[in-house]
């Protein structure tokens, strides 16, 4: 049975994670691989398996890997790990707290928040190496999956993040409008909930459509994430860094099947 993966693309590398371990191989500085791994720190319970927590649970699993990840492979360079994009982040926390405060919290000055919100990862995806290593990530699992090298997979993968961005923006647009028109909640507290929810909701629905991908409305899901990635998000990776890749898978799969001593 094949092994479920998920990744991260890395501004050197890639980062892949099975059901219990991880794996990283990055390209450092003198142009060597290097590669490590180790155990996946997991959010156990049967509250945790709870629907509408579990997909939060997961998420906080792969926040909580990172810092991990990155004591045991200092080269690792982060997607967010970049002056221009801190900036970036800076600068679209002022500009939604401004729009925010131009008027009324309506439908569409919240739409122009969310929009703001994902300005920071739209410019962090147009560095061509981090595009290249989401090429990458996605091409290697596939390969996996498919059995078939990863040279000849899409560049595309349908259980990339990608497809989280729409929901969350639609259900935290429409759960602000809800909380201020219905109960009257406004502030930090009540956007932080409403945020929290909307990923819930978010990945939910992702898992729904991964067990219904034949459906019309599964499909329908999916083209948002689809176009982001063919317009932005991924390209096409050098035969150099597809080599990394596989270093990455290589390392998960012996891991994953002979644990760490």
């Amino acid at each position: 049975m094949k092994l479920r993966l998920g990744g991260m693309a890395l501004r050197n590398g890639l980062l892949v994670h099975g059901p219990s371990k991880w794996a990283v191989a990055v390209r450092d500085q003198s142009g060597q691989i290097k590669v490590a791994s180790g155990d996946k720190p997991r959010f156990r319970g049967p509250v945790a398996e709870l629907p509408g927590v579990r997909g939060v649970a997961r998420l906080g699993e792969a926040f909580a890997l990172i810092p991990l990840v990155k004591r045991r492979m200092p080269e690792l360079q982060l997607p967010f790990e970049d002056a221009k994009i801190g900036v970036a982040m800076v600068a679209s926390s002022v500009a939604a707290a401004a729009v925010r405060r131009t008027g009324p919290r309506t439908m569409a000055r919240e739409s122009a928040v969310a929009i703001l919100s994902i300005a920071p990862t739209a410019l962090a995806l147009r560095d061509s190496d981090l595009a290249a290593y989401h090429g990458v990530e996605h091409k290697s699992i596939a390969g996996y999956e498919q059995d078939t090298d990863a040279a000849d997979a899409a560049k595309e993968h349908e259980r990339c993040g990608s497809n989280l961005v729409a929901p969350m923006m639609i259900s935290t647009v429409t759960g602000n409008a809800i909380a201020r028109s219905l109960f009257g909640a406004t502030g930090p507290m009540a956007s932080a909930a409403v945020t929290l929810a909307s990923m819930a909701f978010a990945v939910e629905l992702f898992a729904w459509s991964e067990r219904h991908r034949e459906t019309t409305l599964a499909r329908a899901f999916k083209v948002p994430g689809n176009e982001m990635q063919k317009l932005f998000a991924t390209r096409e990776p050098t035969a150099e860094q597809l080599e990394v890749g596989r270093a990455a898978l290589d390392e998960i799969l012996r891991v994953e099947t002979q644990p760490l001593a």
